[in-house]
């Protein structure tokens, strides 16, 4: 069996936990700015965020629809394409970093902390 052509880490789940595990972990990022989880799932989770990002910084109605549909909650999606992707828009790339941190003590897996390169400020709503 070759794996060329194979794309993402399987994490011993089915495509369907994957993909709900994925949207968690992006969910998760975009409401606290920072997630520790492992490095497996970190480094996979890269791949799925900085889509999400480039999508949300177009803004448009169609890339919307699609960051909606790609995190859990529209709070999140919301919240990633109104106020994280303007602050954002300096770089075309590289939004996130994964630094590892510290051993699990149960099971020995390496954690990872995933979060925004730049630092994100909390926009101020207007009051009338």
């Amino acid at each position: 069996m070759h794996r060329h052509g194979y794309k993402g880490r399987k994490f011993g789940r089915e495509r369907d936990q994957r993909r709900a595990l994925m949207k968690g972990l992006a969910t998760s990022l975009v409401e606290h700015g920072k997630i520790e989880t492992t490095l497996p799932k970190a480094k996979e989770l890269v791949r799925y965020i900085e889509k999400l990002i480039t999508k949300a910084k177009k803004g448009d109605l169609h890339n919307r629809r699609l960051v909606i549909a790609k995190l859990s909650t529209k709070a999140a999606a919301y919240k990633l394409v109104d106020e994280i992707a303007p602050q954002l828009t300096a770089r075309t790339s590289g939004h996130v970093r994964v630094e590892r941190t510290r051993v699990r003590v149960g099971d020995g897996a390496q954690l990872a902390t995933i979060g925004f390169v730049d630092e994100i400020k909390p926009v101020e709503k207007e009051t009338k």
